[in-house]
């Protein structure tokens, strides 16, 4: 029997604290796998360039104490913000939507799904275009101020008369500013939200009509009140396989091109990704506590 769940909230520190601790746990992963390959390049000698500089002390040991560090805390602020926006919007545009069947994702509603989190991507681009606004606004205005100088009015006439192009005034470059405040403040969540409402439903379309005649999403949620659900386990070959074949599916630009190494690399990297976030996921939810959602 199939039963349809809408995810109507997430609790907020179960999430980030989960989340934060898996992403901490697989940067230090990272950072093993990265000392080990500066360890090998310094004992083969790839780099003798180098010379007698420690390649594993200057750069591996470091990496290894701040890829966890940096992942944990980035991953604790991305989780939170993220999570709060979603409870946030879902009241005005619907969460995410999962048909199960037992514990199979048999299927996921593409307009649920991509809208949201369209949505969410298209706040952090408005939050990031902010920033990036915030920080170029003072260097078009501290050009136009310079090229009202006289300095400048002979640099410009040395300019013209050796390219024949003109340099732009003071008035221009201020324009200049505004312009790229305004493609940072609103044309770039407008680009993510477009982009990113294709790729979440091609994601969804690719996984109900193509991948599950192969492989299955499972989650095993176990209730806790009457809407109040917590995931107790994600089984991890069946959901990995599942993530692995959807990326690849939508990386099949790379063997049109005749790029076949880089679609089985695709592959082999979100499953490996998808499987040790699942086993550290059910590693660590006995210990620190599972991620809990309202599900109506």
């Amino acid at each position: 029997m199939i039963d349809v769940k809408e995810i109507k909230s997430i609790k907020l520190t179960p999430f980030t604290k989960m989340s934060a601790s898996i992403y901490g746990v697989l940067g230090l992963i990272a950072g093993v796998l990265m000392l080990l390959t500066l360890t090998i390049i310094q004992t083969a000698g790839f780099m003798p360039q180098l010379g007698q500089f420690n390649v594993v002390t200057g750069f591996g040991i470091p990496i290894i104490i701040l890829f966890p560090i940096g992942a944990f805390f980035s991953t604790i602020v991305i989780s939170f913000f993220s999570v709060m926006l979603y409870n946030t919007l879902v009241p005005r545009l619907g969460g995410i939507k999962l048909e199960l069947e037992d514990k199979n994702v048999t299927k996921i509603p593409v307009i649920p799904y991509a809208l949201i989190l369209s949505a969410i991507g298209a706040v952090w681009a408005f939050i990031a275009g902010l920033v990036l606004a915030a920080l170029i606004s003072p260097i078009f205005s501290l050009l136009s101020t310079i090229s009202t100088l006289p300095e400048a009015s002979q640099v410009a006439a040395n300019f013209t008369n050796a390219t024949g192009a003109a340099m732009p005034t003071g008035g221009e470059f201020g324009a200049a500013g505004i312009i790229m405040s305004l493609v940072l403040i609103l044309g770039l969540p407008i680009m993510v939200f477009v982009f990113g409402f294709i790729w979440n439903a091609l994601f969804a379309l690719l996984y109900n009509y193509i991948v599950t005649r192969v492989a299955k999403i499972q989650l095993e949620f176990s209730q806790i009140s009457e809407n109040l659900h917590e995931l107790k386990n994600i089984p991890v070959i069946p959901t990995a396989l599942a993530v692995a074949l959807v990326y690849t599916l939508l990386g099949l630009l790379g063997i049109l091109s005749g790029n076949y190494a880089e679609f089985i690399a695709n592959f082999v990297q979100y499953f490996i990704q998808t499987a040790l976030i699942a086993l550290l996921y059910n590693y660590l939810a006995p210990k620190i506590g599972s991620i809990k959602l309202n599900l109506e």
